[in-house]
């Protein structure tokens, strides 16, 4: 990364900071909201730094619902219990 891009780094993180996490690697601007429940898509992949930017503006919509885990899903609640916080158990055995 050349220190131009740095700076652009930094400047992105003090502008958009509060509402998004921002790093970068060689090829990828990327971004996570900072707000897990945020009604916009949690995370921005861009190699364009300018389409990155607009995304940082007016994120796109979400993808899925707003709930936090897929373990809240109807589905998986129907087969599934929880054993303890974080820790999910079923009695099916997988196929032969």
């Amino acid at each position: 990364m050349s220190t131009a891009n740095d700076a652009l780094l930094a400047l992105l993180r003090s502008r958009y900071g509060e509402r998004w996490s921002i790093r970068r690697t060689e090829h990828l601007w990327l971004a996570t909201a900072v707000d897990r429940d945020a009604a916009h898509a949690p995370t921005l992949i861009e190699p364009d730094v300018e389409r990155f930017v607009r995304q940082l503006e007016d994120p796109p919509s979400r993808a899925g619902r707003s709930s936090r885990s897929l373990l809240s899903s109807p589905w998986v609640a129907e087969q599934l219990f929880e054993v303890s916080e974080g820790v999910y158990w079923n009695d099916f055995l997988p196929p032969e």
